[in-house]
């Protein structure tokens, strides 16, 4: 097989420095030999056809004026291998950031993330850490208040560290729940810039505040994110999922590899089963492929992921 890539100005892009993203390719195709004559590229063997179609797909990235990198290669490839266009995935526009970047879901899961809480009252996002389920989270919201599709963006998270009682933390309200919520106010600091931020936090179009705080209210026209949502019991999540008002959009974030609730009782665990069939709720379930941080973070996932039978199986064994 063979590929003509229209113009020689894209080789570079399309190769990377000193070819590095031509090994990568070739490390993850190791049964196809791959030739490179100018800007023509010809494939042989058993997956031809499959890094073919990858090599189109990173020209059309590079034509739509997209930067190619290791990660992006790396992501792309998983993509092709599971038979999905990632000029689909990764030309999906959410955001226009403050900071002049634009926010992008990165892995064919990240996108159906940000489709399932476009078309849904209530999404919850499930997987590890760096997945993005908190910042593309936050993105759809400051996107919903931009089109006015809500008047307010409301940001929770239960403070399991402090028990949910604040009182021995010092400064007022906002001083004794930052470390909790540091990174949702992060994340709104990414989409909007710090100035424009304090504004909508000033006017209470952005509110901040522990999950205890929900308690008796009713959430009309706001798009609600209950952040790390492992740590709510049962009855903290009934008491979050009743609080949706009319005009409300609610995404339910949570890791159930990272239970800190006190009592153990992860309202998480076999929630699935319970809210199944209910229409305009649904859940999303990354894995370590949709991991868009470092990549040593995805190897430690994978590596805890390899743990779990073996502690499982000494447990059981106690």
């Amino acid at each position: 097989m063979k590929v003509l890539v229209p113009g020689n100005h894209l080789m570079g892009g399309l190769l990377g420095q000193r070819d590095e993203l031509l090994r990568l390719i070739e490390a993850a195709f190791d049964d196809a030999e791959i030739h490179v004559r100018g800007n023509e590229i010809s494939i042989a063997g058993p997956q031809a056809a499959r890094v073919g179609k990858l090599f189109e797909e990173l020209v059309v990235l590079l034509e739509l004026g997209q930067n190619l990198d290791p990660a992006k290669v790396g992501h792309t490839i998983e993509m092709v291998k599971a038979d999905e266009r990632p000029s689909e995935v990764l030309t999906a526009e959410v955001l226009r950031a403050a900071k002049g970047g634009t926010v992008r879901p990165k892995t064919s899961g990240q996108k159906r993330y940000v489709d399932t809480i476009r078309d849904n009252v209530v999404t919850f996002g499930i997987g590890p850490a760096g997945t993005g389920k908190s910042w593309l989270a936050v993105a759809m919201a400051v996107q919903a208040l931009q089109l006015k599709q809500v008047n307010r963006i409301i940001l929770t998270r239960p403070a399991v560290e402090a028990g949910e009682r604040l009182g021995f933390l010092p400064g007022d309200l906002m001083a004794k729940i930052d470390p909790y919520l540091r990174p949702l106010f992060d994340a709104l600091y990414d989409m909007v810039e710090p100035e424009g931020a304090q504004r909508l936090l000033d006017r209470g179009t952005v509110e901040v505040a522990p999950l205890a705080f929900m308690r008796g209210r009713t959430l009309n026209g706001s798009f609600i994110i209950l952040d790390e949502a492992q740590n709510t019991t049962p009855e903290q999540m009934k008491m979050f999922l009743t609080r949706i008002g009319f005009g409300s959009k609610a995404v339910i974030t949570g890791d159930v590899t990272q239970v800190d609730v006190p009592s153990g009782r992860s309202s998480l665990v076999g929630l699935e089963h319970i809210l199944s069939g209910i229409d305009g709720l649904a859940f999303v379930r990354l894995t370590n492929k949709d991991v868009v941080r470092h990549r040593i973070v995805q190897d430690i996932v994978d590596a805890y992921e390899r743990a779990a039978p073996v502690s499982a199986a000494e447990d059981s064994r106690r």
